[in-house]
């Protein structure tokens, strides 16, 4: 079993005005273990559209800020990201099964609102599970490359 090398945990409002917070922290996050541009884009996106999911659907009754809680778990080869909040639960599954998979050829002047930032965060992540008691908690994990391209062409290992 691999043991942590770091663990970083934030707590913030539910609250639109702190997406760029998170997404500022998940690129230092990625950088300092060495993951790749590509890798911390893809979690960058990942990462706000589960964010904007809680802030738009855990607590859409306005009566209560609630709290998202956001944890960094840094492997030597993986980072494992937790999003929870105590808001609304939904089903996963039911979700998704509801939505059904986008196809290539559907124009995208009429795609269906609601569901894709859930297919957004599986594609880019390389694991993805959802817990839904007591509010959501969204784990991804994103491996972190250690080989990059060189201009020349060349596969360089990063270590």
């Amino acid at each position: 079993m691999q043991t942590k090398q770091d663990y970083i945990e934030m707590r913030l409002p539910a609250s639109a005005e702190y997406v760029s917070l998170i997404r500022l922290t998940l690129s230092g996050v990625f950088s300092r273990a060495g993951a790749t541009y590509d890798d911390i884009e893809d979690a960058k996106i990942a990462v706000s559209e589960a964010v904007t999911n809680a802030v738009k659907h855990a607590y859409k009754d306005g009566a209560v800020v609630g709290m998202i809680n956001l944890c960094f778990e840094i492997f030597e080869d993986k980072i494992k990201i937790i999003i929870s909040d105590q808001g609304e639960s939904f089903d996963y599954e039911e979700t998704k099964a509801q939505l059904g998979p986008y196809q290539e050829n559907e124009n995208i002047d009429f795609l269906r609102e609601g569901g894709l930032g859930l297919f957004l965060i599986e594609s880019l992540m390389d694991e993805v599970t959802v817990d839904k008691k007591s509010g959501v908690t969204i784990s991804m994990i994103k491996y972190i490359k250690k080989e990059q391209v060189r201009n020349n062409g060349e596969r360089v290992e990063i270590s």
